[in-house]
C-alpha cells in the first residue's frame, strides 16, 4: 500500500477546513454539525475525524488559519528592526485583513464572520477561551512591540506603557472587524482615514485629555 505523502495530508486538511469555514460563516457554529462538515467536504467520516477529532478542534483550527494572516503582516511590519508608526501599522493590518480575510482568496469565505463567532463562543467555552486568549495576547504583544520600538527611538514618551498602546492598537483593528460586519457602509479606506486623523490630532494636541470644563462655559441645556 503506497504511503500517504505530507502534501496529500495537507491538501485533505485544507479541504476539511475550507468546508468547515464555509458552513461556520453561513450558518454559525451551533447550527453546523460534524455530519454537515463531512458532507460539505465530500470525504468519509473517518477521514475527517482523523484530522479533527471534534467540532471544537475545527473551530480552533479555522480561527487560527484566519489569525495566521495577522502574524504574517506583523512579520513584514517588524522586519529588519523596523519601527512603523502605530497609525500606519493599524492601517496596514486593516488593509490586509480586508484583502486576505473578508473575501479569502482560496475559499471565498469572509473569515471575519468566523472570528467574531469565536469571540462569542469563547465567552461560554473555557477551552476555546484559553486558545483565544493565547492568540490575542500574541497579537497584542506584537502591537506592543511596535510601541516599544517607537519608544526606544524617542517617538513615544518614556513613561508610556507599550502594552497599553498595544491593547489600544488591537482594539482599533477589532473595532473595524465589528463595524464591517454590523454597520453597513463601513469601508476600510474611510475607517483608516479616521484613525490617521485621530492620531494626527492627538499628536498635535496641547490640551490635557479629560480637562475640566472651564468655569465660564455652561454645558448645553443648562
Amino acid at each position: 500500500m503506497p504511503r500517504v505523502s505530507e502534501q496529500y495530508r495537507a491538501d485533505r486538511r485544507a479541504e476539511i477546513l475550507a468546508a468547515a469555514a464555509r458552513l461556520f460563516s453561513a450558518n454559525g457554529f451551533h447550527a453546523t454539525s460534524m455530519a454537515d462538515i463531512i458532507g460539505e467536504a465530500g470525504l468519509s467520516a473517518g477521514a475527517v475525524y482523523r484530522y479533527f477529532p471534534s467540532k471544537e478542534d475545527l473551530i480552533a483550527a479555522v480561527a487560527e488559519t484566519a489569525l495566521s494572516a495577522a502574524d504574517e503582516v506583523f512579520a513584514q511590519l517588524l522586519a529588519d528592526d523596523a519601527a512603523p508608526a502605530p497609525a500606519h501599522a493599524v492601517t496596514v493590518l486593516i488593509k490586509e485583513i480586508t484583502a486576505r480575510l473578508v473575501n479569502e482568496p482560496k475559499t471565498g469565505v469572509d473569515f471575519t464572520r468566523v472570528g467574531v463567532q469565536v469571540w462569542a463562543e469563547a465567552l461560554r467555552n473555557p477551552s476555546l477561551a484559553a486558545r483565544a486568549d493565547s492568540v490575542y495576547l500574541r497579537l497584542r504583544g506584537q502591537c506592543a512591540e511596535i510601541a516599544r520600538r517607537r519608544q526606544q527611538l524617542g517617538l513615544l514618551p518614556a513613561d508610556t506603557d507599550p502594552d497599553h498602546v498595544g491593547a489600544a492598537m488591537l482594539g482599533l483593528v477589532q473595532g473595524f472587524v465589528l463595524q464591517h460586519l454590523l454597520i453597513s457602509g463601513t469601508e476600510p479606506a474611510a475607517y483608516t482615514a479616521g484613525i490617521n486623523a485621530l492620531f494626527a490630532e492627538t499628536a498635535g494636541a496641547t490640551e490635557t485629555v479629560g480637562a475640566a470644563v472651564p468655569a465660564d462655559r455652561t454645558p448645553p441645556g443648562n
